[in-house]
């Protein structure tokens, strides 16, 4: 029963990816003139990197191969943002503003998932090859080669990241059923998440709690970029998985809550 739900939500993300991808490529002309736009932001966020690691060789105890390690991952990772959960759940505040939400809830499927997967940027993907290039000059800086067991933590890691980062996503939308107008939520968590360009331990104080505990842009960025370094311990590992599990488990009784207060356009 269970295997038979997942299979069919996967062919449901299978539709909804073609979907955006048939639209993407409707004007070929724009798709890859995005694709080089979206290439060149993403190459730009090297830029302060290079600039703060002109005059010295370490910050904060990360050296510069080091932090473009965590740079690799901030560029993964805002591909995620931008490529996949920004645009699907942008679409919910104009849901929720314009009443048209039953159009989804009346589907047989859970909401929170179509809402989460109605769209995707496929040009994003150019963070991929991008950030596997970062990796690639980092470690060659570095003169060392992760081994399988680093990779898996890595990527253990950043799985929890992208969760965490849907899921507080999650609870900024849901702020929308409350105060419907969230633009400035929105674009301060986007202006927040550019913090995680840089090891956490470069931020000290109420910054280091704020972005270790509230919003952990140290586990996003930091923490899968241990993983890679082997710099990191097991039960760290598992700390951050169990974090992100009740982060997502946090947004899921958030949602399902503002759904509760939604009146519909004809309610």
């Amino acid at each position: 029963m269970v295997l038979a739900r997942v299979s069919r939500y996967l062919r449901l993300l299978r539709v909804q990816l073609r979907m955006s991808l048939l639209l993407g490529m409707q004007y070929r002309a724009d798709f890859l003139i995005e694709g080089v736009i979206s290439l060149f932001f993403t190459i730009t966020a090297l830029v302060p990197l290079f600039v703060v690691y002109a005059d010295r060789a370490a910050i904060a105890g990360w050296s510069f191969g080091e932090a473009l390690v965590v740079t690799g991952f901030f560029t993964l990772l805002g591909g995620v943002l931008e490529g996949a959960i920004n645009p699907s759940l942008g679409i919910v505040v104009e849901h929720i503003r314009k009443g048209t939400l039953d159009l989804v809830l009346i589907k047989p499927a859970d909401a929170q998932f179509l809402m989460s997967t109605q769209r995707f940027l496929p040009w994003r993907a150019t963070a991929v090859p991008t950030a596997l290039v970062i990796f690639a000059i980092a470690l060659s800086e570095l003169g060392r080669a992760p081994s399988f067991g680093e990779i898996g933590a890595a990527l253990a890691l950043l799985f929890a990241a992208v969760l965490i980062m849907y899921s507080l996503w999650i609870i900024v939308v849901s702020a929308a059923f409350y105060v419907v107008r969230i633009d400035n939520m929105t674009f301060l968590f986007s202006s927040i998440f550019d913090a995680a360009r840089w090891p956490a331990s470069v931020f000290r104080g109420v910054l280091a709690a704020i972005f270790t505990f509230v919003i952990p842009l140290a586990l996003m960025t930091t923490y899968p970029a241990e993983a890679l370094l082997g710099r990191i311990e097991p039960l760290r590992v598992v700390l951050a998985l169990s974090g992100a599990l009740v982060f997502a488990i946090l947004a899921r009784l958030v949602w399902l809550g503002a759904l509760r207060r939604y009146t519909s356009a004809g309610g």
